[in-house]
């Protein structure tokens, strides 16, 4: 985790206003109709102010009131306010109000609960929360609050987005920025028609959005990234301070240099750990196998846990810190890794990244902050190599979804650089299925199913066969094959811990029942377990671009010895099809009285525009219906 947002998630809902809404303003009935289709909230009033008093002093205030239209909404009603030694709450007012906009109650300062921020796997952290609600349960209703926040410095600018999810309508939100006169920041809107109403005074400058009537958004399958569906104003300084530190965020350049500030003069290590480097390493010949014996002493001897003190949680701890106590938060692994790599001479950046799969979204010509871990990057003369050092059964080089396809902020003393980590291929990603199976004379199919997972595809069994419990591990797996009834009688695994990673899994299966006899014919359903599931509907008014995930292929081949004394009557016809969203295959045939089926798919990542989004419901049904094809076999006379 780096610098903490939470004080701007609440600021992103909310804001104050110079006329406060009266008894009955927020009356339900004075809702536009339109705002109340298919939706659980409507934000009646969101008003942001956020001042900078100072390079080093921000105030931020903030008035919003939103009806609950039902039980799905109650979550928007509940106030969560965090704070440290950086971000103060001034005050805080809270009133709810009836369905005619009647004040019921206010808010009694004894109700607000004031809770530790700190989570499970965090070790030491100095973040609390404020956290109220009305817990009321007769619908609709509506609540106001009006907060004060302060906070000791300038590195945070609020990022406004009125429509936070689906089933959310804003009446009426706006965002209003004052610096002074001799202080800049920069502004980047999306989807937002015109530029800010701005004024100027003897003191300072000011700068203000507003949007009113939003209706709900209803999001389509495969939707693009949020910021580019609804209204959205990022914010950030230029100059900054953040306690004893000041730092310019005008360009990538600048803000690498105040996170190589940071982190300046933390890469000494004690002098047991430089003589262990020097054992595991000196011996090596190259580079590469320099850093995958660091690496891999780094994870054998650390381990992760979360540490958010200190500027925010933006400063890791220093090499000795780790080396004496063998543990770390990202930032501080990430260092002490670039400790190690220095010793011996192999040169590292210190890498801030958005991190999650599918979180590839980033301005990359607008400098801010919207990282939240830490990476590293070792560039050697005709390769790089890629560390995620809080994970200590990775392998070497091996990212994962978790942090691949995105732009990082390569972090030096000359400066942040924009580059982007490896997207891994469709072949890369590849999962080979075999299976072979028999149909008893019950119906009952038997199996073995080996299966090779490879880059991205292995990512979510590599985790839940390195982190649950055997029982765990069987609950996921039977929960992975849709068969009516049946038992995975065995399983076993094994992974290649390669820079690209492939884990191999055994299954044994019993499937009862599963080719059903009726009269003389037995029916059968080739494609055991590898069936597409997606099924969509043709659309006319598409709205958005169609945003896919990964690049993949599955290729699966499977034999099933079919009882004695059956012919065939009936062979799903071989299909092949090619697309932009990709190629899919697939053929049926007996041989003997064996049934052999193969599977071929091969998808297409990326973005398409919406006119495509009625080929690709043609695309996904073709599958969807080979999938299920079945085989008739009859029984001889």
């Amino acid at each position: 985790m780096l610098y903490r947002k939470f004080l701007l998630t609440v600021i992103t809902l909310v804001a104050a206003v110079s006329g406060f809404a009266g008894d009955g303003d927020y009356a339900v009935s004075k809702i536009p109709e339109a705002l109340m289709k298919n939706a659980d909230v409507v934000m009646r009033l969101d008003e942001t102010r956020f001042e900078v008093i100072n390079l080093g002093k921000s105030v931020t205030k903030i008035k919003y009131a939103i009806t609950v239209l039902n039980e799905n909404g109650d979550r928007y009603s509940i106030l969560y306010l965090g704070y440290d030694k950086l971000h103060f709450i001034n005050s805080i007012d809270a009133t709810l109000f009836d369905v005619n906009g009647k004040k019921i109650k206010g808010l009694k300062k004894s109700d607000i609960k004031d809770v530790s921020g700190t989570e499970g796997g965090t070790l030491a952290d100095d973040i609390r929360y404020k956290v109220f609600g009305f817990y009321h349960k007769l619908y609709p209703y509506t609540v106001e609050y009006e907060i004060e926040l302060q906070t000791n410095g300038t590195y945070s600018y609020p990022h406004w987005q009125p429509l936070k999810r689906e089933k959310y309508a804003v009446e009426q939100s706006a965002l209003t920025i004052v610096v002074p006169s001799d202080i800049s920041f920069r502004y980047k809107a999306l989807n937002y028609k015109g530029s800010p109403v701005s004024g100027t005074d003897k003191a300072n400058k000011t700068y203000r959005w507003e949007v009113k009537n939003l209706q709900p958004i209803e999001l389509e399958y495969a939707s693009p990234s949020w910021d580019y569906i609804v209204p959205t104003v990022y914010t950030a300084p230029n100059k900054f301070k953040l306690e004893d530190y000041e730092g310019d965020m005008s360009t990538w350049e600048e803000y690498g240099k105040f996170n190589a500030q940071l982190n300046k003069g933390r890469d000494k290590l004690p002098d047991n750990i430089k003589q262990k480097v020097h054992e595991l390493a000196d011996g090596l010949k190259t580079d590469k196998e320099k850093i995958k014996a660091l690496y891999e002493y780094m994870q054998q001897n650390t381990r992760y846990i979360s540490i958010q003190l200190g500027i925010g949680g933006q400063q890791p701890y220093d090499a000795t810190f780790v080396a004496t106590k063998k543990y770390g938060d990202c930032k501080a692994l990430s260092n002490y890794m670039y400790s190690l790599l220095k010793e011996v001479g192999i040169k590292s950046n210190y890498t801030l990244v958005k991190s999650g799969r599918g979180e590839n979204y980033m301005l990359k010509d607008f400098p801010y902050d919207p990282f939240d871990h830490i990476i590293l990057c070792v560039p050697l003369q005709k390769d790089t190599v890629w560390l995620e050092c809080t994970n200590q059964i990775i392998p070497t080089g091996y990212l994962g979804g978790f942090t691949d396809d995105r732009y990082v902020l390569l972090v030096d003393e000359a400066g942040g650089k924009l580059v982007k980590t490896p997207k891994y291929t469709k072949q890369q990603n590849l999962r080979v299925r075999k299976i072979n199976g028999k149909i008893g004379e019950d119906g009952m199919l038997t199996m073995n199913i080996n299966s090779s997972y490879s880059g991205l595809q292995q990512d979510q069994r590599h985790g839940i066969f390195n982190s649950l419990s055997h029982d765990k591990q069987l609950e996921f797996l039977k929960q992975q094959i849709d068969l009516p009834h049946y038992d995975v009688v065995n399983f076993s695994f094994m992974e290649d811990k390669a820079p690209l990673p492939t884990l191999k899994e055994h299954l044994e299966v019993k499937a009862l029942n599963y080719s059903p006899q009726t009269g003389k014919r037995l029916f059968v359903i080739p494609n055991v377990i590898s069936r597409a599931y997606t099924k969509l509907k043709t659309s006319e008014d598409r709205k958005y671009p169609i945003s896919l995930g990964m690049d993949y292929i599955d290729i699966d081949t499977t034999v099933v010895e079919i009882p004695q004394g059956y012919i065939l009557e009936a062979l799903p016809a071989s299909l092949k099809l090619e697309s932009k969203f990709g190629k899919f295959q697939c053929s049926t045939e007996l041989k003997g009285n064996e049934l052999i089926y193969y599977r071929y798919i091969e998808k297409n990542g990326g973005e398409f525009p919406a006119s495509d989004y009625n080929d690709l419901v043609k695309f996904y049904d073709q599958i969807y219906k080979a999938d299920r094809s079945r085989v008739v076999l009859v029984k001889k006379e």
